[in-house]
């Protein structure tokens, strides 16, 4: 499905259904600390019904579901759900994945302890989301919202590989990240109140390969870049890594967490 947002891209379409495969085997790039750090504030722990908003391919419910929670996963991504549902079947995890736009969620009032939404806040409409995600959630229920991504002011071949991106696809917006707290709509104060909010540098480790491949599932190639040109920007991703990257390395990532604790 395309999805359209004027601020995003210059308001030119993605669809995450394009690269549903890639972003099953290159996109679950988070080390265990990311998720850690959530259960350790006993968030998505056994005994809670956790939704996990813009699931993707299930990496939010996949990486947590060893620490026992009762998980649903929505996605607007037909595709994506499908690769979920087959990635949890093959670990032989038992969670629930719906095909939903956030803004259409539609479960009782009072469903769940806590939703969580990685990587996807920004997409969501917020006046129509943060009344719904409130009205979702137990009394007292938690809403945690993560985020991370590459450095490029501070790892050169990030930003090599940013600069690759804009050359092939100029209305990519989601390049030139720099280290900021999570957004909290002013919407989200009526609802909630924020429990806790960190954010932390940590390293990523690539190969050559794997970079490559991180990189095209990003939006800014594979969701957007027809085939034809998404092939042209791949060889020409892996030339400069050829030229200019180790066979492995790390990735300069900023890791950033909000918890938000029902009104």
């Amino acid at each position: 499905m395309d999805i359209f947002k004027k601020d995003i891209d210059g308001g030119k379409a993605f669809d995450w259904g394009r690269t549903s495969s890639d972003y099953a085997k290159y996109r679950d790039i988070y080390p265990p600390i990311f998720f850690e750090k959530v259960a350790d504030r006993e968030l998505c722990v056994k005994g809670q019904k956790v939704l996990d908003l813009g699931t993707g391919t299930g990496v939010v419910p996949r990486s947590m579901y060893r620490f026992g929670a009762e998980w649903v996963g929505s996605d607007i991504s037909e595709n994506q759900i499908a690769q979920a549902k087959m990635l949890a079947e093959r670990s032989d995890m038992d969670i629930r994945f719906v095909v939903s736009a956030a803004e259409e969620l539609d479960f009782p009032d009072g469903t769940f302890d806590v939703i969580t939404a990685c990587q996807c806040f920004f997409y969501f409409d917020y006046d129509v989301v943060i009344p719904k995600l409130a009205r979702l959630l137990k009394d007292g229920g938690r809403l945690v919202i993560l985020f991370m991504a590459w450095v490029p002011a501070d790892d050169a071949l990030a930003r090599e590989s940013e600069e690759l991106v804009l050359k092939h696809n100029p209305n990519w917006t989601g390049g030139g990240y720099e280290r900021k707290p999570v957004y909290i709509p002013e919407i989200a104060n009526k609802y909630f109140e924020v429990e806790h909010a960190e954010d932390y540098d940590l390293p990523v480790h690539f190969t050559r390969e794997s970079w490559n491949d991180r990189m095209k599932a990003c939006r800014g190639v594979a969701a957007s870049l027809t085939p034809e040109e998404t092939a042209a920007w791949e060889r020409e991703h892996m030339e400069m890594l050829e030229k200019t990257a180790p066979a492995e390395f790390d990735i300069l990532h900023h890791a950033a967490m909000a918890v938000l604790k029902k009104k």
